[in-house]
């Protein structure tokens, strides 16, 4: 039976991509718990994101799949491969057969997995909640699992009917079991509303940390962006740490800051290496704390055969940025050439990191209260990485 329902992505790997995606567009805030066992989970339907929001609020182990419009989401080959590998959505006709297409996701349940449902069938225009078919509530009575009512508020303003996109805080309530489909539409009607105060919402009480909420605020002030990029500057010149290692204790802390802040690191490096190009070409050379001569040999003959391509050797081979400034300008290579390669290899990459720390950070939204735990554990790691590479380089 759930061979007609492909999971495309992992279930975890759906969550992370769209709590990731959501992050960056304006957060994402979730109130309430599944319960233990499969169910069929119901919620009100004003805009597409609201498939997203969903996915990205449950656990990835429960390897959801989504009832969407067949007509709307399977008419084009292109169109119906994203939504099964990216939402992990399977057909239900709208003009007649719907109800069978349904009772064929009994086997998802049987699996352990949940089945979501828009039960109002099309996305509501103004707001309000419409009519709820009753082909959820009759899955649900056949496989002997609960509806369970979600309420979807804030994804109109990202991502309205016939509207342009923008950047809006999304919240999903998760409010208590039920089988009985009035009940459940009752509940959705009240956990959709603005502020959500019902009697049958169980609020989850996830316990930040403290250092997290002071490294998160600082990440998120103007401050925070400076420093990322003075960090990445002063590292591009004499500082020993790379921005990277910046960038994983705040953007973690503020996952919806990584885009500006992965940007004003590499923006900050990239800065640096010119200065640096430009002091060595007038022979001052700052001093570089955890370089090793060896270091310096391997790059100005990297530098002296092939120019500013030799930068590509830079990204995976530890050697710091700044000794590859240092030859370049000593070379005289010439530095539009130098800045070029060195923001294909330098900035994409310090871009590409920070962007996968901040979806880190929101996967592992719900463990920010082990945030010192991580930090711990990471500059462990980082420490214990940085001896190895020095070692490595200090052997002649």
């Amino acid at each position: 039976m759930t061979a007609a329902f492909p999971a495309g992505l992992p279930g975890l790997g759906r969550r992370t991509l769209w709590r990731g995606v959501l992050t960056v567009t304006g957060g994402v805030r979730i109130i309430g718990e599944l319960p233990d066992g499969p169910c069929v989970i119901v919620a009100n339907h004003s805009s597409h994101a609201d498939t997203a929001a969903l996915l990205a609020t449950i656990p990835g182990r429960r390897a959801p799949v989504v009832a969407a419009a067949a007509d709307y989401w399977f008419g084009a080959r292109r169109r119906r491969v994203i939504c099964r590998w990216l939402a992990g959505t399977f057909p239900i006709r709208r003009d007649g057969g719907g109800s069978t297409d349904l009772a064929e996701a009994a086997g998802v349940l049987a699996d352990g997995r949940d089945v979501i449902v828009f039960p109002e069938g099309t996305r509501s225009r103004d707001g309000r909640l419409g009519d709820f078919h009753t082909g959820a509530a009759r899955l649900a009575a056949s496989a002997r699992v609960p509806l369970v009512p979600v309420g979807i508020h804030g994804t109109r303003d990202l991502l309205p009917v016939h509207g342009r996109p923008g950047r809006a805080r999304v919240t999903v309530r998760i409010g208590e079991p039920t089988a009985d489909l009035a009940e459940a539409k009752s509940a959705v009607a009240a956990l959709a509303t603005p502020a959500g105060r019902h009697r049958i919402v169980r609020v989850q009480t996830g316990v930040d940390s403290e250092w997290r909420r002071r490294v998160a605020g600082f990440a998120e002030s103007r401050a925070g962006a400076i420093a990322v990029a003075a960090w990445a500057f002063a590292e591009a010149l004499a500082w020993p740490l790379i921005p990277e290692f910046l960038l994983a204790i705040v953007v973690v802390a503020a996952p919806r800051r990584a885009p500006r802040l992965a940007a004003c690191a590499a923006l900050g490096s990239l800065a640096g290496g010119a200065a640096m190009y430009l002091l060595a070409g007038h022979g001052i050379i700052p001093p570089a704390p955890l370089t090793t001569p060896r270091m310096h040999h391997v790059v100005a003959g990297q530098i002296g055969a092939e120019g500013a391509s030799a930068l590509t050797h830079q990204t995976w081979s530890g050697i710091p940025f700044k000794v590859y400034g240092a030859a370049a300008g000593s070379a005289h290579i010439g530095l539009v050439p130098f800045l070029f390669q060195a923001a294909v290899s330098r900035g994409v990459r310090i871009f590409g990191v920070g962007l996968l720390l901040g979806l880190f950070g929101a996967a592992t939204w719900r463990l920010r209260r082990w945030y010192v735990i991580y930090l711990v554990s990471f500059l462990a790691i980082f420490s214990a990485g940085l001896a190895g590479v020095v070692t490595y380089w200090s052997q002649s």
